[in-house]
């Protein structure tokens, strides 16, 4: 097993489908394989991107196999739980510790809206349902449930929550966080937009989505500021922010399909009620790829960072 230390950069991995729907299994390992090469933390497999919402358990624990087979030893795979029931979230978190899952990223309760009582009672069963690490996504402007410092406050008693997925899109919680707890919890950027500005404020990493078709620019980013060469770090954001600006769409899941098909390790199907893109939207989304793809820069040696 290889536990995750939550620092660094985590793809949100797309899930890729042949034109009939099927997981495309060949092109989902070459998509890690690239993860990989490009020197990434970790990986998330079923989050929002990887279209958690039409992917079945069943599904997820099958990419959680075929990952395992080419991710070296110490190359962590968090599964995401996104349920809609304290006992679902808790079954599959068993199931998946025990098919070999590294960690999870968990969800609020899905469909109802919990409060703030019934959303930390839904944390703590799952995390005391398994010996894994977990990272909570806290996400309010997606999912509609905030959680507060108030709630980790009271989820700090269990040593296996470690981590928060922030995507709360005030870059100041970042600071809030660590005024709070210090390192008890660590701080992953979870909006590709703001990664570079968390990142200087302290954030530990960076659950990435542009980075499923631009690898080795979100980790260059995620050195670079890590070592202090801030303006190195800040020309090549500069240059990859029109493209991140694809990850807080509704249709990401779409946006980053293509640009992955563009940079050779993605394909543009999804599963319904999601459909491709057309027309005017599908122009307007290829001029902002193929423009960045003409300029793409020359990456520094991030990789002896």
């Amino acid at each position: 097993m290889a536990t995750p230390n939550w620092l660094g950069v985590y793809p949100a991995l797309l899930t890729p489908f042949n034109s009939d729907e099927s997981i495309d299994e060949k092109m989902f390992l070459k998509n890690l394989q690239a993860q990989i090469d490009a020197g990434v933390h970790g990986v998330i497999i079923g989050g929002s991107l990887g279209e958690a919402s039409t992917i079945l358990n069943q599904e997820k624990i099958m990419l959680l196999k075929r990952a395992k087979l080419i991710a070296p030893m110490n190359f962590p795979i968090i599964l995401n739980i996104a349920e809609s029931t304290t006992k679902a979230a808790v079954a599959f978190a068993k199931e998946a510790e025990a098919a070999g899952a590294d960690g999870f990223m968990l969800l609020p309760p899905m469909r109802y809206k919990s409060d703030d009582n019934e959303t930390v009672q839904y944390f703590k069963a799952v995390a005391a349902a398994t010996s894994l690490s977990i990272m909570i996504y806290n996400n309010p402007i997606d999912y509609k449930i905030e959680v507060t410092l108030d709630m980790f406050e009271q989820l700090k008693e269990y040593s296996n929550i470690q981590a928060v997925k922030e995507s709360t899109r005030d870059v100041s919680n970042v600071t809030r966080m660590k005024n709070r707890f210090g390192n008890r919890f660590k701080i992953l950027c979870g909006v590709d937009t703001l990664a570079y500005e968390e990142l200087c404020l302290g954030a530990d990493g960076w659950i990435a989505g542009l980075v499923d078709a631009f690898p080795e620019e979100t980790v260059a980013i995620y050195k670079l500021t890590k070592a202090g060469k801030l303006a190195e770090a800040l020309h090549i954001y500069r240059w990859f922010l029109p493209v991140l600006e694809l990850d807080i769409h509704p249709k990401l899941v779409q946006y980053i399909k293509l640009a992955a098909t563009h940079t050779g390790i993605g394909s543009p199907h999804v599963r319904a009620p999601r459909l491709p893109l057309t027309g005017e939207e599908l122009n307007k989304v290829n001029n902002i790829i193929t423009s960045a793809l003409a300029v793409r820069p020359i990456l520094p040696d991030y990789r002896s960072l």
